[in-house]
């Protein structure tokens, strides 16, 4: 059995809840995170969104030949997407208490 107004407050957190995670989902636009491979050779800026913001590419990176330079941008980009993912975790795991994988939470 639930106090008086027990069901009323339950809800009212929920939505504090629900504003608190918009808040932290809406933070991750404006977080970055950069990777980069071959000794800084290939640079990647992604969001806490996932979304790649920008490729640098070194000047003596053109010089090699197209497949390791495609190695090398595949390296940055999925390091960035790992380090957002790690962002994502920590901004939104105290929300979730560990639930982020589960399909349908929309993290």
């Amino acid at each position: 059995m639930l106090p008086k107004g027990g069901l009323q407050e339950i809800m009212k957190q929920a939505q504090k809840l629900q504003k608190d995670m918009e808040k932290a989902r809406e933070s991750l636009e404006h977080e970055t995170v950069e990777a980069n491979a071959g000794g800084g050779m290939v640079t990647v800026v992604a969001t806490g969104k996932k979304m790649i913001k920008s490729v640098k590419i070194a000047p003596e990176a053109l010089s090699e030949d197209a497949e390791m330079l495609e190695d090398l941008i595949m390296a940055a980009v999925n390091q960035a997407l790992r380090k957002a993912d790690e962002i994502i975790q920590e901004k939104m795991g105290s929300f979730t208490g560990g639930l982020g994988n589960i399909p349908g939470i929309g993290l």
